[in-house]
């Protein structure tokens, strides 16, 4: 079974709905996704050999005042590695930000508050690791 996918994408605003125009077997239609309203933003730490304890701390209360600060934000959540398998690759700490369109998520990316904070990470952060993806 052969099908292609035309790139011809229209978005809802309403209701988040993707349809991509199909054509398989000569059929011409649309298949309709249901998209989730879930933007999930989620941010791993690997902090310097050398970052005191009260350095890790301070990150993580200052990422946590991000939510109250910023609007768009729905949830925010944290913690650190528990994981026995030693695949974590020196990622110890794990934040998760919940939006409920790209436009909060774009703007927290903007927002003044987000940027200062990230300044503040160079002196204790060896790597940052990002993924963005919708819900499912």
């Amino acid at each position: 079974m052969t099908a292609v996918l035309l790139n011809d994408y229209v978005v809802s605003n309403q209701r988040s709905i993707v349809r991509r125009k199909m054509l398989a077997f000569g059929y011409r239609g649309y298949m309709t996704i249901d998209a989730s309203s879930t933007l999930r933003h989620v941010v791993l730490f690997a902090f310097r050999e050398g970052a005191t304890v009260e350095q890790i701390d301070a990150v993580v209360a200052d990422f946590g005042t991000l939510k109250e600060r910023i609007p768009g934000i729905v949830a925010y959540e944290w913690g650190s590695n528990v994981s026995p398998e030693g695949l974590n690759q020196g990622f110890t700490h794990c934040f998760t930000l919940t939006f409920g369109s790209e436009e909060d998520r774009n703007g927290y990316l903007l927002h003044a508050a987000h940027q200062a904070f990230v300044d503040t990470l160079g002196a204790c952060l060896e790597k940052s690791l990002v993924i963005d993806y919708w819900a499912q």
